[in-house]
């Protein structure tokens, strides 16, 4: 299944042109609150150079890149963890995604109405970051009343997740996201059982005009100080490219000196914050295909992505970096200076490798 990210932020943000852009769905994006009642969803490709060269190194058939499930969630408001503005229907969208794009408006455009009245993006993040940790908090507290009741028996699991709901219940109520609290070793699943929003990674993304460059300096170190990354791009630029063929918007792009597409970079940068490396299949009239896997995860694991019958009949796999594949012209000129490797199971996986696996049916 792809990795999911949730698109928020304050209505008329610029999330639903985001989403558009990102996936060339017509998101409804009209120029007043919670337009997207429901979420918008779709499946991304994530394009990754090395694939392409990869492809055409081997004779590959085709090529087909990994993706990602990118949710477009309505607008939420201050009050949110209260109901206000449908804010719980949305707050459990954003549960439900493994990262968080946060986008905030940054530019001055009289014509795209603010909620609050005044552009100040640092007032937007920080209203967007108390709901979500005032939504954490109180569903922290009714899972430790309902934990504390399991762990008066003396049920030891029980007994380790009061211990750590009650560290992030805590923090929370301090101002301090649930992310700044380790998980438990003697409570393993307390951290899924309770899901934390402010747990999750987070990309700002900050909506800029036109001829803007650049993450503001405050922006900036706000993200700093809170753990995400920040990046800037000017979404209703990168909506209009889309909305052209790709030759179009590389001229365009070329006579705007736009320079490299915001959508690579917050496409990029949702992957970064999952902390994913990439590895590659291809063969000779074969699909060259991208695949994502957690960093420190083993052959084992990677042929689980490709395929639960190829991980149950793991036998070996084949292995060699990409760029040592290039640079031999392909897997007869690799084989022959010795660069092809066998690994067995627990072989931890390397970004870039480029992977055949062997197994039984």
């Amino acid at each position: 299944m792809p990795m999911k990210v949730g698109i928020v932020g304050l209505p008329n943000a610029g999330k639903s042109s985001l989403f558009t852009a990102l996936t060339h769905v017509a998101a409804e994006a009209a120029n007043y609150p919670f337009t997207t009642i429901e979420p918008n969803v779709a499946i991304v490709p994530v394009p990754d150079p090395r694939l392409e060269l990869v492809a055409e190194c081997v004779g590959a058939s085709n090529v087909v890149h990994d993706t990602l499930e990118v949710h477009d969630i309505a607008g939420l408001v201050e009050g949110a963890h209260k109901g206000e503005g449908l804010g719980n229907r949305f707050l459990a969208n954003i549960r439900e995604t493994d990262a968080i794009i946060h986008v905030v408006r940054a530019h001055d455009d009289p014509g795209v109405v603010h909620p609050v009245g005044d552009v100040d993006p640092i007032a937007d993040l920080t209203t967007i970051e108390t709901e979500l940790l005032l939504a954490d908090l109180e569903q922290a507290e009714r899972r430790l009343d309902r934990v504390a009741r399991q762990a008066k028996s003396g049920d030891a699991e029980a007994v380790a997740d009061q211990a750590w709901l009650e560290k992030i219940v805590e923090a929370l109520s301090d101002g301090r996201p649930a992310s700044s609290v380790p998980p438990s070793k003697d409570a393993p699943n307390a951290i899924r059982d309770l899901s934390p929003l402010t747990a999750k990674p987070v990309l700002i993304v900050v909506n800029i005009g036109e001829g803007e460059e650049g993450v503001p300096a405050d922006v900036a170190a706000h993200a700093a100080e809170q753990g995400a990354v920040a990046i800037a791009v000017c979404i209703r630029l990168e909506a209009e490219l889309g909305a052209l063929d790709e030759q179009e918007a590389a001229e365009m792009r070329e006579e705007l000196e736009a320079g490299e597409s915001g959508l690579g970079r917050v496409l990029r940068g949702a992957f970064d914050l999952l902390d994913l490396l990439a590895f590659f299949t291809a063969g000779e009239d074969k699909p060259a295909q991208s695949w994502h896997l957690p960093r420190g995860r083993s052959a084992w694991e990677a042929a689980g992505q490709i395929h639960s019958d190829i991980q149950d009949g793991f036998v070996r796999a084949e292995v060699i970096g990409c760029d040592q594949l290039l640079a031999s012209g392909g897997y007869a000129g690799a084989r022959d200076k010795g660069q092809l490797r066998i690994e067995g199971r627990d072989y931890v996986m390397q970004d870039g490798d480029v992977i055949s696996i062997r197994f039984t049916p």
